[in-house]
């Protein structure tokens, strides 16, 4: 038997490890810790809120009590056997090492108090400091080839399906989880998760750009 183990680990191994590198699982374990510390220290705590798959796993926490540990793997491994047959193995393979390491975040956060100071009473302060973390952390995720989680996976088959562009997709996922999200949170604060949700956005553009601009920096 271990020796069959062994020859299946010698066949498929190689292949399921092929691209991560200890510097690209590095990076990974980076961009997660810091999205999953702006989330638990500032969205949990002041009730801004995320769109897409962040959003949904802070509102299964309020609906149902569920760790966001529990509840992220299973929300993207949902999404990712949607978007199989349209990202490619190496997407998804990137994409569970990222997946992994934001669920094991979660679970080391919620073991401390919160390390921020409450930002309750300033609503933009923490939609844009949360907007801070998440867009760096995602960022640095999404430059190693991966997603933070299935957000990216679920927009992009929804833009395959239905011929959207990818900006249309991923803003129809966000307005119905932040839509969905009145039922907890009042419509004040969801107008500072928009707030929260474009900022983030922009600096995931910013920080996936920078990697391009390096690399034509090094070509030339």
């Amino acid at each position: 038997m271990l020796r069959n183990t062994s020859r299946n680990w010698a066949k498929w191994g190689p292949r399921l490890l092929e691209g991560l590198t200890m510097r690209r699982v590095g990076l990974i374990l980076l961009g997660a810790m810091i999205c999953t510390f702006g989330i638990h220290n500032i969205h949990q705590q002041t009730g801004i809120t995320e769109g897409g798959v962040i959003g949904m796993m802070l509102l299964v926490e309020n609906w149902l009590g569920i760790s966001p540990a529990i509840v992220t793997p299973v929300l993207d491994l949902t999404c990712y056997l949607l978007a199989f047959k349209y990202l490619g193995g190496g997407f998804i393979r990137t994409s569970v090492v990222s997946t992994l390491s934001v669920s094991l975040f979660y679970k080391i956060w919620e073991q401390f108090p919160p390390m921020l100071p409450d930002l309750s009473a300033y609503p933009l302060a923490a939609s844009v400091l949360g907007a801070l973390f998440v867009g760096l952390g995602v960022g640095i995720i999404v430059r190693q080839g991966g997603s933070s989680g299935g957000d990216d996976a679920l927009a992009l088959t929804i833009s395959r399906v239905t011929g959207w562009r990818l900006s249309r997709s991923y803003l129809f996922t966000d307005l119905v989880v932040l839509v969905l999200s009145l039922s907890y949170i009042p419509f004040a604060r969801i107008a500072y998760s928009i707030v929260t949700v474009t900022l983030s956005s922009w600096i995931i553009d910013r920080v996936q750009g920078f990697r391009f601009r390096c690399s034509a920096s090094k070509a030339q």
